[in-house]
């Protein structure tokens, strides 16, 4: 048995399945194990191939990166999964970190940074490309200066999931339904939440719901 890393490529474009194969394949102390070019498929490989280390797309068709790295986190805990992506905008990256992602690079990143991604993953490294560590810091800074983070804390648990709902787009009708409330204990209820938040409408609360993983960007 060799000591390489072994890596899993899932992207759902050929060419740049080949093109990171490649890059990776150059370095002797990595080995490409296999290319996936699903979730579905990423899931059923890393069963059969047992990989350190899978580089993992976001947007592809069918299951989603988000959903595939939650999976394969769950099922094989000591998998690190880094993103590999185009999207840096925060509810991308914080929506893959919540999953269960060890790291996050962007793929315009140099083909050294991807490497080295992921020889830290495989040891458990946290690895974040510079301007997605700016977002999370700069996030998390302001969460904290705006209370943010204290708020969520004072949420009852009801409270939190009538969030998790109204973000999710139901009426307080179907959150009463839902809950086997009355309609005017989900508006009480609704209202406490949103005061203890500062928030004044759900396009606030669906974007919190995302920064604090309550829901997913395919969920808004």
């Amino acid at each position: 048995m060799n000591g390489r890393v072994k890596v899993l490529v899932v992207d759902d474009h050929e060419i740049v399945r080949e093109g990171i194969r490649m890059v990776l394949a150059a370095d002797p102390e990595l080995e490409v194990v296999g290319v996936a070019s699903s979730g579905e498929e990423a899931i059923e490989m890393v069963r059969e191939l047992s990989p350190g280390v899978v580089l993992m797309d976001i947007g592809m068709p069918g299951l989603s990166g988000f959903e595939a790295t939650r999976r394969i986190r769950e099922a094989n805990p000591d998998v690190h999964v880094v993103a590999l992506t185009v999207h840096d905008s925060e509810g991308y990256v914080f929506q893959m970190l919540k999953a269960g992602a060890t790291g996050y690079v962007v793929k315009r990143a140099p083909s050294e940074d991807v490497i080295s991604a992921v020889k830290r993953a495989n040891v458990g490294e946290a690895v974040l490309h510079p301007s997605v560590a700016k977002l999370v810091i700069k996030d998390y800074l302001a969460r904290v200066a705006s209370g943010e983070e204290t708020s969520f804390d004072s949420l009852s648990d009801r409270e939190r999931e009538i969030l998790k709902l109204i973000a999710e787009g139901q009426t307080n009708r179907e959150i009463a339904e839902t809950l086997f409330l009355s309609i005017k204990t989900v508006q009480a209820h609704r209202g406490n939440l949103m005061r203890k938040l500062g928030m004044h409408d759900r396009t606030e609360l669906v974007k919190y719901a995302i920064r604090k993983g309550i829901i997913g960007l395919d969920e808004a």
